[in-house]
């Protein structure tokens, strides 16, 4: 800018307001003459210099004293007196009248350059006033740096700075420079630098016509820095430098010797370079090099007399600089050599100064020298670290130049520790959140650079502005570097920094002690609290509004002045792991501390200050509970541990698990052991009744305030902390004592628990005792057994679908209700559905061996099984292969766990090979977890077999069923999973497999964030905010280029195909580094985290898959002893029996005992004399219920049978049929006999591993078959090939021609046609089966509605043979033959069915009503032929006892109902509970009464019963006519007897094993009764519990 604009901008500003009028100018007559003074040539005499000088001095002076008077006018108020002086108007109204003489010529003038630089010093070398300001400086006395409040004039240090940068230029000008000397002569006033580098060219320069020395040192903008496209790392810039320590000078002289020319060359100017001397050039015989420029500084135009201390300090120190920034040069300082030699000497210098300042204020005590960290990076950069005192500092040169307030070299390297070093702090911070900005204030940084052509902010060089891409190097520091600075002690120092800031954050949530809170909702407060009376009060902590429910009812004992209650929703947080903003946002922390009045960081001796005097933890008695007054004690000894030192602060409610009352006898247990240990020391423990407390929620009102009324005894206070206890406290709840925890685990003893008798419970024993129980029961939950592979919650799952014994499909959502029933399943619904569906899932990288069936969507490796449909939409049923690995006759031998005295889930599985390694594992628990791959199970079983024939195993490899990728051995227990790319074009990628458990949509997001470039972005590493910012302004024009072009996709939920376009030269880019590295197609896995419990029930670590077999297969081996033994005790018992039959019946017919009309106790006692076998009744003793009045009843039956003598022993002989005594019966007995004898030879004779041998070829067989399944469905999805691609098709491109053969054929019709026509009166049937097909949808609940469509059931030709019916009483089925019944009784086939022809012949109308429901409308009857006999096959739905063991519960659509040929008449309702069968009499019989059917008759028992054929018979229309015939025969596998004599009809009800549908077949006769009687001769055995008969017995109990 001109002087002219400046004036401008400064004096003539009147006219921007017509209200305001300047304050006149004072010395407006002494600027006339500053106008003949702008004109001056720089060869002017040193007089008029000297007397623009005073001129200048004078205005500058009277524009201060205009200005402020200017300033203090503006300011005035125009009501306000004000007492001006006269003098001051006098010289107001002077300087208003020079103002207006001026003319525009001597408004607007000219300065020269050398006197712009004289008026305004501040845009050239800064400020020329002195100033005070704290910086580094060099103590001559105690010779070292201190930093300290420095006066200095800032225009005279930047002269001397220019004329020394300027010398260490020169040595990267000339690197053969060695020696830099500096004088400072305080007392004259001058400044002497030399260095003996390459000297000044002494010549005339070719355009300027001037030796070169003079041009450089004498004229202004004269450099050798003006070539921007040379690559520089000098200081100079501009063209300035030296020649303004010219211009404020006194006297300059520079000399210098050039070898070139061999000549010496010395000038001198004067009077502020206004005067030039005449150059002095001599020989320069010695061939020398060198440059001194010795100046004095014009010290007046500093405000400066000499040159005092504090600037010598300083230009001291600037030497030093030199000595350690300019490299392999000898820097002397008033003829004396610097001890620094280099930049780390350097840095050393100041930290010692630190030091030895430090020591000298404590006294002299020896103090730690602070870490240094150094490297240099590169030729060009040196770096060093150091730990600063909370301030970021930082010494830093660019180019030798002194950056004292940085720049972007600076931030550059602080940016890079401190983003090394976030991570580091993140991972122990538990403070307030800190940011690299914190990290930097305790950063102290030494920066030596050399940089290409730098830029400065200003012409004082003091912050570096040149963006980091442009400096001409990366300085990127080393991890060792890093390392380094991680262990000198500043993440210690942030840590205490975000901890100190947290305390003060937390403080402001404190809370005080007031009688009344507000904002607490669900606080029920004492009255007493925050009163005077406060130490008297009680909080009452409660898990959950439920348990605070039954603390509000105790309190109606005790009252309400001194008892309060909160609840805590779920879990408290782990404090002592928590960050500092989650203790901020915690509600519960923060209302506990508002509410007990806590204050933080406070040391308490007593409770007088809170508002409530104690606290009381009050939770559900199970592993939850014990885990949040673990976290309650834990939140207490992290932050406030003086409370628990207070004598019973922390009390604890206890409430019984377990009640048992005997009359008015009330018996309490607060622990499962000592119930246990009662019922084991109690002889008539079954006589008491029982009740279970799973959590507060089970008391009632009245079971409160019976606690409180008893306070005492449910109060246990938590004794003082003691040595010791908070070691514990740190072993249960902090990170850092992790392998503490695990061995502190280990030790763990089944069976412990806390005693809760004691008086007062030591915290030692609540963390080894109670505590530990937690952790114990999260690790069973998180961490599966080596025996079965399952965790607790899938066991649970498993063992109801076997007790179920599902073989159709069931709802997800109706089989986690019946588990939840059935196993005691305590936690939520949502994760026992995941549970079940994750069993399912099959899906490439889910389950290698699905256990349950999926039937609908269960998820697909999409997302990983994320897309899994609702529970309530999906359907499931064990697979056959399950029940193969889990051998039912394994059942009998497992140990099963007890919840409420009930039988549930086995402790653990005993699979015929390790499931563990079939479907893999993870899971985390508490110290532990656990991490195992799936492998092949014909892998698996091979190993097996090697174990059996003595040979050693083969290493497995990792395998999961579908994946077509590889799977490397990179490294002992490490594998590399590799996906499948491979090339198509020049152009194409197909990516056919991705990484296991990479799922299809996730890989998706990285191939679109391919294509906008963002994976561009994320790469890059280095790139800073400077870089950042310039390049933002690109971006937004010229958007990135993506690393693919696009991609099409072409895969199903089984495989994957993705077509990946790209440019040709990018693809081969990618080759080169690889396809499945480019796309990001591998993963890393290891096997070294594969921990299970064992067989013992404690954690074990298995190095590998071979060790795991090598674990199992003894436990297998010894399990099919057990088995065999048990089956061959079976056998025995079986051929025990028969032969006890065979003796008893020949007996009888012998006449040698004598049965009829004797007490039955009598021949029991006879019995006995003979030594037959007795085979008691086998009864479950499970303890009774509370108020279950009936087992009460049975209880009592059970104790009068056992005082009797079991006289139900001998059943199995008594119970027999009359029929037994036939000689048929007693052939067959012995036939039978001898069946089980070489039943049980054979037995005997195979080896344990004959029977494992035998499984293992079963279940090869039935995982082929299931490899089969699985690779058609892949196979349907063309395999990972791409489809023929389709449109889409309605059904109007069907049309409405005439349908197709096929049954699957669909004609859609017209809108038009879519009425159907009205049944005619003439045809009844029609409308009898409707009418049952709308009660049939009314009745049924499944989600299918009703079906329409009808099956037929065809009668057989020939009787089918009469079978031992089974009656089942027990849903666990526990008889030998239900579960494994295959391995002992070999079952005959079915015959085949009728012909299709003659079953229509035998097919009259049935009709089945449930009484429940209205009876059918009553249709005309057709008149069939006379005489006619009619037979029909109904398909009638089946209604059991116990809804629960019934498959048809599942929503699976029920079989559709049997065609009828007549129509049903209504007969009269019936209110019983029995099924109604309506047969359609024959016109010459009339109406047949209705038949109940017996309800002693269950499942399973049947006897098949026949007639012969009609002669004719009468075809009536049913509504199924007007359905495709599609009549498909049935078998009858089993037949039934009905209840009561037949008289007119006979039905007989089959049932089919492998069905839940009942097939009944009803046979009239038109005939005489005899041959109605003829057609059902037959006999129907009935077995009662035991085996033996029922009441169809020749011996009848007298009683």
């Amino acid at each position: 800018m001109s002087s002219s604009e400046e004036d401008y901008g400064q004096d003539n500003f009147s006219d921007e307001s017509e209200d305001y009028a300047p304050v006149k100018k004072v010395a407006a007559k002494g600027k006339a003459p500053a106008k003949a003074a702008a004109k001056p040539k720089a060869t002017a005499s040193g007089s008029k210099t000297t007397a623009t000088k005073k001129k200048a001095a004078t205005k500058k002076k009277v524009e201060s004293e205009v200005e402020s008077d200017g300033d203090d006018g503006m300011d005035m108020d125009d009501d306000e007196p004000a007492e001006i002086s006269r003098n001051s108007v006098a010289s107001t109204s002077k300087a208003t009248a020079a103002a207006k003489k001026k003319s525009a010529s001597e408004t607007y003038t000219k300065l020269t350059q050398l006197e712009h630089i004289l008026k305004r010093p501040d845009s050239y070398i800064g400020s020329v006033e002195t100033i005070t300001q704290a910086m580094w400086t060099y103590d001559s006395e105690t010779k070292r740096m201190v930093h300290r409040e420095v006066k200095y004039v800032p225009g005279f240090f930047k002269i001397v700075d220019e004329i020394l940068v300027n010398a260490a230029d020169n040595k990267i000008n000339d690197a053969s420079m060695d020696s830099l000397k500096v004088n400072i002569d305080v007392e004259a006033g001058t400044i002497s630098v030399y260095n003996n580098g390459r000297g000044i060219p002494i010549e005339i320069h070719s355009k300027e016509k001037m030796y070169i020395p003079e041009l450089i040192f004498g004229h202004l903008l004269s450099s050798s820095n003006y070539d921007d496209d040379e690559k520089k790392l000098t200081g100079g810039r501009n063209g300035y430098g030296a020649k303004l320590a010219n211009i404020y000078s006194h006297e300059f002289t520079v000399e210098t010797a050039d070898k070139n020319s061999s000549q010496k060359y010395k000038q001198t100017w004067t009077d502020n370079m206004s005067k030039c001397g005449k150059a002095k050039i001599t020989k320069n015989s010695k061939g020398e090099e060198y440059t001194r420029i010795t100046f004095r500084p014009d010290l007046k135009r500093f405000g400066m007399d000499t040159i005092d201390d504090d600037t010598v300090g300083l230009l001291k120190k600037r030497v030093y600089d030199m000595s350690g920034t300019v490299k392999d040069v000898k820097v002397f300082l008033n003829d004396e050599r610097l001890k620094i030699k280099n930049f780390k000497q350097y840095v050393d210098m100041y930290v010692t100064s630190v030091q030895e300042e430090v020591a000298e204020k404590s006294g002299g005590a020896a103090q730690i020298k602070p870490a240094v960290v150094y490297e240099q990076i590169s030729p060009r950069w040196e770096v060093a670290y150091a730990l600063s005192d909370g301030n970021f500092q930082h010494v830093a040169f660019a180019n030798s130049i002194a950056t004292t307030k940085g720049g972007t070299h600076v931030t550059y390297i602080a940016d890079q520790i401190a983003k090394n070093l976030i991570a580091s702090v993140a991972k122990k911070n538990k403070g307030a959140a800190v940011k690299p900005a914190q990290i930097k204030n305790h950063m102290w940084l030494f920066v030596n650079a050399l940089i290409e052509n730098p830029t400065f902010d200003s012409q004082t060089k003091e912050t570096l502005t040149l963006p980091s891409n442009k400096f001409g190097s990366k300085p990127l520091l080393s991890e060792d570097f890093f390392k380094k600075v991680q262990k000198s002690g500043i993440v210690d120092n942030v840590l205490n920094w975000a901890k100190f800031k947290a305390d003060q954050q937390i403080k402001k949530t404190d809370g005080t002690k007031r009688s009344r809170l507000l904002g607490l909702s669900k606080l029920s407060d004492a009255n007493n609290a925050g009163t005077k009376r406060g130490k008297d009060c009680t909080l009452i902590l409660t898990e959950g509004d439920s348990a605070k429910a039954l603390a509000v009812a105790g309190l109606g004992v005790v009252g309400r002045d001194n008892f309060g209650v909160f609840p805590l929703r779920g879990k408290l947080l782990n404090v002592r792991e928590a960050r500092h903003d989650q203790i901020m946002k915690n509600e519960e922390i923060q209302n506990i501390k508002k509410i007990m009045g806590l204050q933080h960081n406070k040391d308490y001796t007593d409770t007088t200050t809170l508002r409530y005097g104690r606290l009381m933890i009050m939770t559900d008695q199970d592993h939850d509970g014990s885990h949040i007054k673990g976290l309650l004690i834990n939140f207490l000894d992290h932050f406030y541990p003086s409370l628990l030192k207070i004598p019973e602060f922390l009390v604890e409610f206890v409430t019984p698990i377990v009640r048992v009352r005997k009359g008015k006898q009330v018996k309490d247990f607060f622990t499962i052991p000592e119930y246990e240990q009662w019922l084991e020391d109690t002889p008539d423990a079954r006589k008491w009744e029982s009740k279970y407390y799973k959590g507060l929620g089970t008391s009632t009102a009245e079971d409160a305030q019976g606690y409180f009324s008893k306070m005492e005894k449910h109060m246990i206070p938590f004794s003082t902390t003691q040595d010791g206890d908070r070691e514990l406290f740190e072993l249960a709840f902090s990170k850092k004592k992790a392998d503490e925890r695990k061995d502190w685990l280990r030790n763990f003893k089944p069976g412990t628990f806390l005693d809760h008798r004691l008086q007062e419970i030591p915290y030692s024993e609540f963390i080894n005792k109670e505590l530990i129980l937690f952790s114990m029961a999260d690790n069973i939950r998180s961490i599966p057994s080596v025996a079965d592979g399952l965790k607790p919650g899938q066991r649970k799952v498993i063992w109801g679908c076997f007790k179920r014994k599902i073989k159709k499909e069931i709802k997800v959502a109706q089989l986690v209700g019946y588990i939840s029933e059935h196993s005691a399943y305590h936690h939520g619904e949502t994760s026992l559905a995941s549970t079940i569906i994750n069993l399912a899932q099959d899906y490439v990288g889910a389950n290698n061996l699905a256990l349950l069936k999926p039937s609908g969507q269960f998820g697909t490796r999409e997302t990983g099984g994320k897309d899994a449909a609702a529970p309530r939409y999906l359907f499931t049923t064990t697979k056959p292969i399950t029940r193969m690995v889990y051998h039912p006759a394994d059942d009998p031998l497992l140990k099963y766990l007890k919840d409420d005295d009930i039988p549930i889930e086995p402790e653990w599985y005993m699979p015929i090979l390790p499931m563990v390694l079939i479907n893999g594992a993870e899971g985390i628990g508490t110290g532990w977890s656990t991490n195992l791959p799936p492998y092949n199970p014909a892998d698996i079983v091979a190993n097996i077999r090697r174990m059996m024939n003595g040979e050693e195993m083969v290493p497995m490899v990792p395998w999961w069923r579908g994946f077509k990728g590889e799977i490397k051995l990179i490294g002992k227990g490490k594998y590399e999973i590799c996906g499948v790319a491979k090339r198509t074009s020049d152009t194409t990628i197909e990516i056919t497999e991705l990484p296991i458990h990479k799922w299809t949509q996730t890989f998706k997001t990285e191939l679109e964030a391919m294509i906008t470039g963002e994976k561009i972005a994320k790469d890059k590493k280095d790139e800073d905010k400077e870089n950042e910012k310039e390049d933002k302004k690109k971006d937004k024009a010229k958007p990135k280029d993506g690393l693919i072009k696009d991609f099409k996709e072409h895969h199903d939920n089984l495989n994957v195909l993705f077509e990946v376009i790209m440019d040709a030269k990018d693809l081969e880019k990618a080759e080169e580094k690889g396809l499945i590295e480019f796309f990001g197609l591998s993963a890393k896995m290891s096997t070294t985290n594969m921990m299970l419990f064992d067989f013992d029930g404690k954690i074990k670590k298995y190095d590998s898959a071979e060790e795991v077999i090598e674990d199992f297969y003894p436990m297998r081996l010894a399990y099919y002893q057990k088995r065999k033994d048990f089956l061959a005790g079976e056998v025995e018992t079986a051929l025990t029996k028969l032969q006890n039959q065979i003796r008893f019946i020949k007996m009888i017919i012998d006449k040698k005992l004598g049965v009829n009309n004797r007490k039955k106790a009598d021949i029991v006692a006879e019995l006995r004399k003979l030594e037959f076998t007795p085979f008691p009744k086998a009864t479950k003793k499970a303890p009774r219920p509370l108020g279950d009045e009936e087992a009460e009843e049975e209880a009592e039956e059970e104790d009068e049978d056992e005082e009797a003598g079991a006289v139900s022993d001998f059943d199995y002989l008594l119970g027999m049929a009359i029929y037994s005594l036939t000689r048929e019966k007693i052939e067959k007995l012995n036939q039978q006999a001898r069946d089980k004898e070489e039943e049980l030879m054979a037995m005997l004779k195979r080896s344990p591993k004959d029977l494992w041998n035998a499984d293992l070829d079963k279940f090869m067989q039935e995982w082929e078959n299931d490899c089969i399944d699985f690779e058609s469905k892949a196979k349907d999805g063309k395999g990972g090939k791409r489809k023929v691609q389709k449109t889409l098709r309605t059904r109007k491109s069907i049309g409405t021609g005439k349908r197709d053969d096929d049954d699957d054929f669909f004609v859609p019709i017209k809108a038009n046609g879519a009425k159907k026509k009205a049944p005619e009166p003439k045809k009844p049937a029609a409308k009898a089966a409707s009418s049952k097909a709308k009660k049939e949808e009314s009745d049924d609940d499944d989600d299918f509605g009703a079906m329409e469509v009808e099956e037929k059931k065809i009668l057989p030709k020939r009787r089918a043979p009469v079978k031992k019916p089974i009656i089942d009483e027990d849903d666990d089925d526990e008889d030998l033959d239900g579960e494994y019944g295959d391995l002992l009784v070999a079952k005959p086939a079915p015959k085949p069915a009728a012909s299709k022809a003659k079953a229509k012949e035998k097919e009259p109308a049935v009709v089945e009503i449930d009484d429940d429901s209205d009876p059918p409308a009553k249709p005309a009857a057709r008149k069939p032929a006379a005489g006619a006999k009619k037979v029909a096959v109904g398909n009638a739905k089946k209604k059991k006892a116990d809804a629960d063991d019934d498959d048809a519960e599942s929503d699976a659509p029920p079989l559709p109902p049997a065609k009828r040929k007549a129509a049903a008449k209504k007969p009269p309702k019936d209110e019983s509970d029995s099924e109604i069968e309506i047969v359609q009499p024959s016109k010459a019989k009339g109406k047949a009464p209705a038949k109940r059917k017996s309800p002693l008759i269950s499942e399973g028992d049947s006897e098949d019963e026949t007639s012969k054929p009609a002669a004719k018979k009468t075809k009536q229309t049913a509504m199924t006519d007007f359905l495709p015939k599609a009549p498909q025969p049935r078998k009858i596998s089993k037949s039934m007897k009905p209840a009561s004599p037949p008289k007119k009809k006979t039905v007989a009800k089959t049932y089919d094993d492998d069905d839940d549908d009942e097939d009944e077949v009803v046979v009239r006769g038109a005939g005489r009764r005899t041959a109605a009687r003829a057609a059902t001769k037959a006999y129907v055995e009935i077995d009662s519990e035991d085996g033996g008969d029922g009441d169809d017995s020749m011996f009848v109990d007298d009683d």
